[in-house]
């Protein structure tokens, strides 16, 4: 059993404390075991005399569950580590967001491993290449070149519209 490195009681201090209770009176059990009445009634009281977890039932998070949400999918798409998603997050969804609750937000989620995402991606990426046959591009002589047009939206303050020109080079695939 791990007792607590500072309790002034152990297993069988609380059991005689708990024994004597009604016998002699809380005061008494006090100055005779040095510590206070409150901890003579809490031994008194409980049920079990181990000590109990010092850690909060309820872990104080920042992010509400529909931003725990975006950070989880933020995650898998984009496979960031702990120290670039938290940069993302305090600029766009949390500024008081911290590391640690980042992480157990990850671990509660079960993509804190970047490793497993990063399996799990390519084990999918194979399976699709090998459902789908790749398409081969037809191969075109330097020159040929395909051209689109863009409409852009007309701003309020523009009498004409816009139009974006991007031509492309079959052969090299370079975009002008």
């Amino acid at each position: 059993m791990v007792i607590h490195p500072q309790a002034r009681t152990t297993v069988a201090l609380r059991k005689e404390i708990k024994a004597l209770k009604g016998k002699k009176s809380q005061r008494e059990l006090a100055e005779q075991y040095d510590v206070s009445r409150l901890t003579i009634r809490k031994w008194q009281d409980r049920d079990e005399l181990e000590d109990r977890s010092h850690r909060p039932h309820t872990l104080q998070t920042k992010l509400t569950p529909e931003q725990e949400q975006l950070v989880e999918e933020l995650r898998k798409l984009l496979l960031l580590p702990l120290d670039d998603l938290l940069v993302i997050t305090r600029e766009f969804i949390h500024p008081e967001a911290t590391r640690s609750g980042i992480h157990r937000t990850l671990k509660r989620h079960g993509v804190s491993r970047l490793r497993d995402l990063e399996a799990a991606r390519l084990e999918e990426a194979q399976q699709d290449r090998a459902e789908k046959k790749r398409k081969t591009f037809k191969d075109y002589e330097p020159g040929f070149i395909h051209v689109d047009v863009k409409y852009l939206p007309r701003m309020a303050d523009e009498a004409k519209p816009k139009y974006l020109f991007v031509a492309i080079d079959r052969a090299t695939r370079w975009v002008y």
